[in-house]
Order: C-alpha cells, then sequence, then structure tokens
C-alpha cells in the first residue's frame, strides 16, 4: 500500500520510532523524508482493492486474419482439401537476425472458417 504525505504530496516510508513507556520497542509510523509529518501506526491497516480484469483484444487472428494476405494458385497436398488457392503472410516474431514467420491457409480452409464449403 501506497501512501502520500498530507503536507507535501511525496511518497510516506514506515520507520520506528523512539520507545516510549507505553510502547518500550517503539511504534511504527509513517514518515515524510522531506517534512516533518509523522503518523503514528497503532492498529493493524489494511486495504483491499479489487481489480477489473482487461477484456482481451485480439491481436492476431479472428476472422479477418487473412483478409489483407498475399496469395498464389497452388494444389493443397492433402488428399481431404480441395483448395487450389494459398494465402499466406510473413510477420517478424523473433528478433531481427531470425527469418520471418511465415502462416499460410488454402482457399477451402478459408470457405470453412466463413461457413462455406465448395
Amino acid at each position: 500500500m501506497l501512501t502520500f504525505c498530507p503536507n507535501c504530496g511525496n511518497s510516506l516510508t514506515i520507520s520506528r520510532g523512539e520507545p516510549t513507556r507505553e510502547y518500550p520497542l517503539g511504534v511504527n509510523r509513517f514518515e515524510c523524508r522531506t517534512c516533518p509529518y509523522q503518523h503514528l501506526l497503532k492498529h493493524g491497516r489494511q486495504e483491499k482493492t479489487t481489480m477489473k480484469q482487461k477484456e482481451v483484444e485480439d491481436v492476431f487472428g479472428g476472422k479477418e486474419e487473412f483478409a489483407n494476405a498475399d496469395s498464389m494458385a497452388t494444389q493443397c497436398p492433402a488428399e481431404d482439401c480441395n483448395g487450389d488457392r494459398a494465402y499466406f503472410f510473413q510477420l517478424q516474431i523473433r528478433s531481427a537476425d531470425e527469418p520471418m514467420t511465415t502462416f499460410l491457409k488454402t482457399d477451402d480452409e478459408a470457405n470453412m472458417e466463413h461457413g462455406k464449403r465448395r
């Protein structure tokens, strides 16, 4: 938990105060390093914050994945595929000294995704 000084706005640190009769070992306190502000911590302090999860956006993939991809006429080597056109695009995923990654899809696979079959 991060707490700020009400006087100057800097972040407060936790330090141990001088021993007293009431607290022979000293008491923890919030202390500002730039001004004389101190706040004794006589009781435990906790704060619960619930975080909202962000919705993940599709960075890669989805319906329009191959919408602007290059294509070429070719026969798919798989026996059960009737595709006669291949769509492909390349991305530099890793460091520059490694080759680009090529993503491929046949015309038949692209049509199956959109609910059409030859």
